[in-house]
């Protein structure tokens, strides 16, 4: 697992203190059951938004996040190859691991809807982001929304070749950040 903080990419400035003062910008992991990339990315507001990646022989790969149904944390809001920066610790990319294709599709969603917290809203003092019902989502949050999503990609994909007489896989996600 890699982790990455990242002050170019997300300006922390006025800030309240919070539990994501202690938190990096980026977590880059591969699940050990489905052998998946996975990524925890802050975005500039301050929301962990997170990631998983599937390979391009994944029946899925290519599509475009409103065609696939998983069940996330406010739906997939992002789909599409690495995004290629001058640094490995910005941006929603991988370094594959010695055996994995550089070539993959990211499935992705964010934590900043109706309900969420994000720092950078908070600097502003608005009622809307003090009220009891927002929550900031940390990354033990995300990692265990990141486990569920790599999980029902890898089901998904074993749906389409299970057609063709492929044999499925065993339960369960682990290798990431803690979920607590």
């Amino acid at each position: 697992m890699k982790t990455y903080m990242s002050p170019n990419r997300v300006d922390r400035a006025g800030w309240p203190e919070g539990p994501w003062d202690d938190e990096p910008d980026k977590i880059s992991w591969t699940d050990e059951l489905t052998g998946y990339p996975c990524l925890i990315v802050r975005n500039h507001l301050g929301g962990l938004c997170g990631y998983v990646a599937v390979n391009s022989d994944h029946p899925l790969y290519g599509l475009d996040y409103d065609s696939v149904d998983v069940d996330v944390h406010g739906g997939l809001t992002y789909a599409d190859k690495c995004q290629e920066t001058s640094s490995e610790a910005e941006g929603i990319c991988h370094v594959p691991e010695p055996g994995q294709p550089e070539d993959v599709w990211w499935f992705g969603f964010d934590c900043v809807h109706g309900g969420d917290v994000a720092p950078y809203m908070l600097k502003f003092d608005l009622p809307r982001y003090a009220s009891e019902t927002e929550t900031y989502k940390d990354v033990a949050y995300v990692a265990g929304e990141v486990w569920r999503l790599a999980k029902q990609l890898r089901d998904l994909g074993e749906a389409k070749e299970i057609e063709v007489g492929q044999e499925e896989e065993p339960e369960g996600c682990t290798g990431g950040p803690s979920a607590q």
